[in-house]
């Protein structure tokens, strides 16, 4: 919560309960979509509306407090900036999202760079397919 009050402060933004509790939510839920975060909050503070969120959350990621993904054709989907490097793996059958270390796609991104000299922003990447249960 320190590192939250410091950031904001220096960024001339004050520590509110709404930008504490929607941080919560995104460590809380792992990978949080607005609405997502809404519901969490709610449960937690009536009183606070969707347009809160989203502009709490757009503060939160200019700040390096969270970072976000474009996992289906929706709202991004935000996790938590102190978490490990990773890759989203979206099952497109039952919707499933799961991670995969930077380690198991570095040698395509080692090629990109050798074939094309492309340096590949892995915040983003996103792969679809189907996850082990719905493959079988």
């Amino acid at each position: 919560m320190v590192k939250l009050h410091e950031e904001l402060r220096s960024r001339g933004y004050r520590l509110t309960p709404q930008r504490q509790l929607v941080l919560e939510a995104v460590k809380a839920l792992g990978h949080s979509t607005p609405e997502d975060a809404h519901i969490w909050v709610r449960e937690r503070s009536p009183g606070v509306n969707i347009s809160t969120i989203y502009r709490t959350l757009e503060v939160l990621e200019e700040i390096g407090l969270v970072k976000h993904a474009h996992l289906s054709h929706g709202a991004p989907t935000y996790h938590a900036a102190d978490a490990p490097e990773h890759v989203h793996l979206v099952c497109r059958d039952c919707g499933k999202v799961s991670e995969a270390s930077l380690n198991t796609i570095a040698p395509m991104v080692e090629s990109l760079v050798e074939t094309h000299g492309f340096v590949a922003d892995l915040g983003h990447l996103t792969v679809f397919g189907s996850c082990e249960e719905c493959a079988q």
